[in-house]
Parts: C-alpha cells; sequence; structure tokens
C-alpha cells in the first residue's frame, strides 16, 4: 500500500513537471512568434521615396519637422488602431504604437492582429492626443530582451549617452525627443496624470519635479512649447513599480544637426 502511495506521487509529481515544461515551451514559441510577427511588420514599412533635396534655408526647418524614416501606410491599412512607431535607433525598442480610447489597455496582451500576445504591442495612453503636452506610452519589460526591456538600461547614463533620443513617426511625421530624465516611480504616479500644461508656468513647474527626481542630470531642460513624450515599463521588485524615460521635442535645428 506504501509503495502504490510512492507510485502515486511520483506520477503526480512527474505531470506537473511535463505540464510545466510543457507551459514553458509553448510560452517561449509564442514569444518567438511575436518576434516573427514584428519583423514582418517592419519589413512593410519601406523607406519612402525621397524628394528633391529642399536647398532652400527658409524651408529646411518646414522640411525637418515633416520628414518620414517609414512608409506607415500599410500599417494604418491593415489596422486602424495604429498611430505610429517607437524606436530608439540601436536598441530593441522598434515597434508600432497602438490607441484605442475606448479601450485604452486593449493590446496590453494582444499582437498587431488582436489575438492573444505575451508580448502585447506598445500602446498610447487612452486619453492622449498627438498634439498633448506629454504623449505616455505603455510596453511590457519582456525577459528575453523585445519590447520596453531596453527601457530599463537608461538607469546608466552611459546608456542614454549611447541611446540620447526617441523617435515617434505617425501620419504627421516623424518627431525625434532628448531623453532628459530617468525616474523609477510607482504606477500611480502624478506624472502618470499630466498629460496637457495650462500654461508655461504648469509646464515649468512638472519639468522642475521631475528633473529633481530623475535618477542623473542629463544637462537638457526643456522649455515651454516642446511636446514631452514618456517611456512607460515595469521594472523593480513590487508589482506596481515602474521605470519612465522620458524625452523633449527636438527643436529644429537639433533636428537637422541629429
Amino acid at each position: 500500500m506504501k509503495s502504490k502511495k510512492i507510485l502515486t506521487i511520483i506520477i503526480l509529481l512527474l505531470a506537473v513537471m511535463l505540464f510545466s515544461v510543457g507551459m514553458i515551451v509553448k510560452e517561449a514559441d509564442e514569444r518567438r512568434q511575436d518576434i516573427s510577427d514584428f519583423e514582418k511588420l517592419e519589413d512593410l514599412i519601406t523607406e519612402p521615396e525621397s524628394e528633391e533635396p529642399i536647398t532652400d534655408n527658409e524651408n529646411t526647418d518646414e522640411l525637418a519637422s515633416t520628414q518620414s524614416l517609414r512608409n506607415l501606410t500599410p500599417l494604418f491599412e491593415q489596422n486602424a488602431d495604429c498611430l505610429g512607431w517607437i524606436c530608439i535607433p540601436d536598441t530593441s525598442v522598434n515597434y508600432p504604437v497602438m490607441h484605442t480610447p475606448q479601450e485604452p489597455e486593449k493590446y496590453l496582451r494582444r499582437n498587431f492582429e488582436g489575438e492573444y500576445s505575451v508580448s502585447g504591442v506598445p500602446f498610447l495612453e487612452g486619453t492622449s492626443l498627438l498634439n498633448d503636452t506629454n504623449l505616455i506610452i505603455y510596453g511590457h519589460n519582456m525577459k528575453n530582451g523585445t519590447m520596453f526591456s531596453d527601457v530599463t538600461k537608461y538607469r546608466e547614463k552611459d546608456f542614454c549617452v549611447k541611446h540620447p533620443y526617441i523617435e515617434f513617426e505617425t501620419k504627421d511625421g516623424l518627431k525625434c525627443y532628448d531623453v532628459f530624465a530617468v525616474v523609477c516611480v510607482k504606477k500611480t504616479d502624478n506624472w502618470y496624470k499630466f498629460s496637457y500644461a495650462e500654461n508655461e508656468e504648469q509646464y515649468r513647474d512638472k519639468i522642475t519635479e521631475i528633473k529633481k527626481r530623475s535618477i542623473y542630470d542629463t544637462g537638457i531642460v526643456p522649455e515651454y512649447g516642446q511636446q514631452l513624450i514618456t517611456l512607460s515599463t515595469c521594472y523593480g521588485n513590487a508589482k506596481d513599480d515602474r521605470i519612465i524615460v522620458i524625452g523633449a521635442e527636438q527643436k529644429e535645428s537639433s533636428r537637422i544637426a541629429s
């Protein structure tokens, strides 16, 4: 009787182990599929045909503010929830950005086609508008190094020096944002409530406050009128721990130089 009990326990343990291994393999396959799917989306974004170069100095700023690096039309046609493309050059952050105001976290665990995905797709805060003062984009911190995992590397100032700006491209064109603050926060932090500055004083107060909380000083102080972008992802031991990387829209002269 004792031997039968031991055998039963062994069988149950083996069953649990096999089930766990199966789940791990299944999740690994899903993540590989997610990577493959995003690579296909990236392939759709062919570099647009360049127009005749503008040499007139008076038109240079206009060119810089409306330039495009990608042809996003195929993505917009494939999924109307797609708002644009986020990229930090030379990192793993290179993905479409979704926006679903009626269901803000729709793509938290869905892929570009709307099917279940452990990786999800980066998405813009549901209440945000493209002309808001602060655009907040969320993405997962995946253990396999994809999605916004590289955002956590901004804890080190050297990483910021090597990757100083963020690209965000929409139907309106490309904007580049210089990283000026990196802050560890809770998911209930007041910064997540900041989307629009009513006036210059409010803007300055927000910038001063967030720079004081930054892990290090970048030397950049955004000026009123410069749009901000905030990339947010999980980081830390608690479920509500987050890290945010905040950039300020480059001035026209900076865009041309970059």
